[in-house]
């Protein structure tokens, strides 16, 4: 969703219509997880799926396809540690709404990619007294493709949308008229088009601060900056795909005058600091603390030793 509002930014004053997206129809239903990873275990309860449903649910340990527009009570995946990483939320929503609700509140609806996980919200449905009862997972199907080969499952069709209304509509437009929605339509037509460019690179090795600063400088342009609000909407859009609790981001205390500062030098005015962290002065005498971004939860900003590994995010512009 920090893509789409960037997009209809970007898009606003040029008095345009219709635009393209990369997003295109590849003919192949796949079931994969709203995380956007393929769905390579599939617990699909006796003669399921049964019909052309594109969601999935869990009904005593075991998969079932289920229209999307239906509403259930969901899992959400979470960075809490306790209960496994799974919060169930005892609200009925459709998939989407489910989907929408964790990515707000949480990190996504629930994968369940083995057998152990299979178990785990098996449990967890049991412990709310629910079991027999249908809950929303964070399983789906459609034959839709972003172009740039990414797993990414966002998305944000319109209402009715996609709908096929004229033959081969296998290409994806934004409509202004449904507030920026997405619409499908046949790829002859000819309308403008936006390109992307990655700005911002997550990358998913382990490293110390100082690792991942030399790494970002001789790779890329430097470890990011996160000086305002629509930035830091950027890296929560890429810090979600971390296999990391926390990233590194170019934060630094100076602790000679217990000050933070960006690599560049200048001081931390636009604040997301995490209850607890950044406003208190830092015990530098065993180890220097540097600025990482959770990425679980509402995704602030936390102060930790720079000998801890982590994920790291680099910038690609000056």
């Amino acid at each position: 969703m920090n893509d789409m509002i960037e997009l209809k930014k970007s898009v606003n004053d040029g008095g345009v219509l219709y635009i393209w997206i990369g997003l295109q129809k590849t003919g192949v239903d796949k079931w994969q997880w709203s995380t956007g990873d393929p769905a390579l275990y599939l617990n699909w309860g006796p003669t399921q799926p049964d019909s052309r449903e594109d969601c999935g649910l869990m009904l005593n340990g075991q998969f079932h396809d289920y229209s999307c527009n239906n509403t259930l009570t969901f899992i959400c995946s979470s960075s809490n540690t306790t209960n496994t990483g799974l919060v169930f939320v005892n609200q009925t929503k459709n998939w989407r709404d489910a989907q929408r609700y964790c990515r707000q509140n949480h990190i996504d609806l629930v994968s369940v990619r083995n057998q152990s996980e299979n178990q785990q919200v098996e449990q967890l449905i049991s412990d709310n007294h629910l079991s027999g009862s249908p809950v929303w997972i964070g399983l789906f199907r459609d034959s839709w493709q972003w172009s740039d080969q990414s797993n990414s499952s966002f998305r944000f069709w319109a209402l009715g949308e996609p709908n096929s209304f004229q033959v081969y509509e296998f290409c994806a437009m934004l409509n202004p008229n449904t507030q920026g929605q997405w619409d499908d339509i046949t790829c002859r037509q000819e309308y403008p088009f936006v390109c992307h460019e990655d700005k911002l690179i997550l990358i998913r090795e382990n490293l110390t601060w100082p690792e991942a600063l030399r790494y970002c400088r001789q790779n890329h342009t430097d470890l990011v900056s996160v000086h305002s609000e629509e930035m830091q909407r950027r890296v929560m859009n890429v810090v979600k795909r971390a296999s990391t609790e926390a990233v590194w981001l170019g934060l630094h205390n100076y602790c000679s005058m217990n000050m933070w500062l960006w690599l560049s030098g200048e001081i931390v005015c636009y604040q997301n600091w995490a209850p607890g962290n950044g406003t208190t002065p830092e015990d530098c005498r065993l180890e220097k603390r540097k600025g990482a971004v959770q990425s679980g939860g509402d995704q602030r900003w936390i102060s930790l030793p720079e000998s801890r590994k982590l994920n790291f995010i680099c910038r690609n512009y000056e």
